[in-house]
């Protein structure tokens, strides 16, 4: 279990403190353990795991960021490797139905994402029998750009003088992959918005519809699911159950309730961090951020340091905000006939202009995207810990903006016109919820609403964003978001490093771990 900063103070000093606590910091604390380096990782929230923790609610539990992982479940693969050496293989998982995600466009389409690329490509064929050739291309151009994003990941991990030589010639050939929009791409092949509605269904991992993601984006999200989803044993939280014996293992430990105030330094060189009560913790050999960029420059570099953001912070937003509906209910997985497969539901074929509407009038436009997630169905441990209860989660984009009169309004305290608001909103995802499943009307025993101040209160996002940076052509055509930092011995990691979702936040892990090391860490976990 982590310990409580409140209760007992972590020691002076370690070989490096890493703020946050999500599976960037807690894999680089195990992949640095296991290259003998203690590391204590500092966590401002009262529960440790970032996107990977759950909480419980009137006997229900949730989890608020992990809804399915790729890859994990095939022995062998890139991302079952880097996760099993950081938690020695402790972890178990479940694969989720074959048909793992379900698009619906409109009232004009329903069309199953079925594991296995061949699968796929088959259930394209027979939806799209005219788009063929398109399709094939499609998947051509998903094979050199993937190839694309080992040039993203050294890119980012590269020692200047490395950088120096070979980072131009590497980004120019990712441009055409990284510096186009993923419609720019699509609209290159095909014409038909359909068959581009179902290839961009799952936009919503990352945030952005087709006009605005780069297509380095939407290649990394899609290839990671070519072999269908997973949901880790025993829910998300065994995660960072699994994770963190190992640091431990190597005399690291994990602090909650910890909350930096700012980075220590001394003659531009860091030297650890200031928490919150005045309190330093040393490191002896560098500090890392996984708190995202914008935080990080904005609250926990000291300002009189004058350190300037890089520009890229300027041109790429936040990400999106969104709203979760947490909803309880009374009665078995299989009782309630809940499902595996995740649900994507759209208002039309075309997600730009959806999103567009939306943008415009948010009260009377429809949502221009609504997933819905069944833990209860995709973890088969499920009623061992909650027997005849099953939960599951409605999420949609949102706009902090749109909730900024109460921002300054305490958690829980926020007034009743916020919870008429937040009233309003649930019952327009309740009834999206009963149209696909009317099974469940009338079935439903407890439901909870969060929104962008609930991501910015416990998140620390500024914006209530949930994915970090905006995953435009903009963010991964940058030069400045990087491990390395002008401060010495400070350093990045997290999602904003690589992309978001587990995949690019653990791979960001190991991508700052190859820099300190300098060595590749992807390669040893994989042996």
């Amino acid at each position: 279990m982590p310990q409580s900063y409140k209760k007992q103070k972590p020691d002076s000093t370690y070989d490096y403190v890493i703020i946050g606590s999500g599976i960037s910091g807690i894999g680089l604390a195990a992949i640095l353990g296991k290259e003998g380096f203690r590391c204590v990782v500092l966590e401002r929230h009262y529960t440790p795991g970032g996107y990977t923790h759950v909480f419980t609610r009137r006997g229900y539990e949730w989890d608020v960021g992990i809804h399915y992982v790729g890859e994990v479940h095939r022995e062998g693969s890139t991302t079952s490797r880097l996760m099993s050496y950081i938690s020695d293989g402790t972890l178990r998982w479940e694969e989720m139905d074959e048909e793992y995600d379900r698009i619906y466009l409109g009232d004009e389409k329903v069309f199953g994402i079925r594991k296995g690329i061949q699968n796929y490509k088959a259930s394209l064929y027979n939806e799209f029998p005219d788009e063929k050739h398109a399709i094939d291309q499609y998947f051509e151009l998903l094979k050199q750009a993937g190839k694309a994003t080992y040039s993203l990941f050294m890119r980012k991990g590269m020692p200047g003088m490395l950088k120096w030589l070979f980072g131009n010639s590497m980004k120019k050939r990712a441009a055409a992959f990284e510096g186009k929009t993923t419609r720019e791409v699509l609209e290159g092949i095909t014409q038909n918005e359909t068959l581009i509605g179902v290839l961009t269904g799952q936009y919503g991992d990352y945030g952005l519809p087709p006009s605005e993601s780069s297509f380095l984006m939407h290649t990394m999200l899609v290839t990671h699911y070519f072999n269908g989803g997973s949901y880790p044993v025993g829910g998300s939280s065994s995660i960072y159950k699994s994770i963190e014996p190992v640091i431990q293992q190597y005399g690291g430990a994990v602090y909650i309730n910890a909350e930096v105030k700012e980075l220590w330094v001394e003659k531009n060189k860091a030297k650890g961090v200031v928490m919150v009560d005045g309190n330093r913790i040393k490191a002896t050999k560098g500090v890392i951020s996984s708190a995202g960029f914008v935080t990080t420059y904005e609250k926990l570099i000291p300002p009189y340091l004058n350190i300037p953001k890089p520009k890229v912070l300027e041109e790429v937003k936040p990400s999106s905000a969104h709203l979760c509906l947490y909803v309880g209910m009374n009665g078995s997985a299989e009782e309630l006939q809940l499902t595996k497969t995740n649900f994507w539901i759209y208002p039309g074929v075309n997600h730009d202009t959806s999103v567009e509407a939306y943008r415009k009038d948010q009260e009377e436009a429809a949502l221009p995207v609504i997933y819905i997630s069944f833990p209860a169905a995709k973890d088969p441990d499920w009623q061992m810990r909650y027997p005849g209860k099953s939960t599951l989660e409605i999420i949609t984009i949102s706009d902090y903006e749109y909730f900024k009169e109460w921002e300054n309004q305490p958690w829980k305290k926020r007034g009743e016109a916020y919870e008429h608001f937040k009233e309003q909103l649930s019952q327009k995802l309740l009834e999206a919820l009963y149209e696909k499943l009317p099974q469940l009307r009338g079935k439903v025993d407890y439901y909870e609403l969060s929104t962008p101040l609930s991501t910015a209160h416990f998140m620390n996002y500024t914006k209530g964003e949930i994915y970090g940076l905006n995953h435009t052509p903009e963010r991964f055509y940058s030069d400045e978001l990087n491990v390395k930092t002008p401060i010495k011995n400070f350093y990045m990691t997290g999602q904003d490093l690589i992309s978001c979702g587990f995949a690019g936040s653990l791979s960001a892990a190991y991508v700052t771990a190859s820099y300190l090391r300098k060595k590749n860490m992807f390669k040893k976990a994989k042996k």
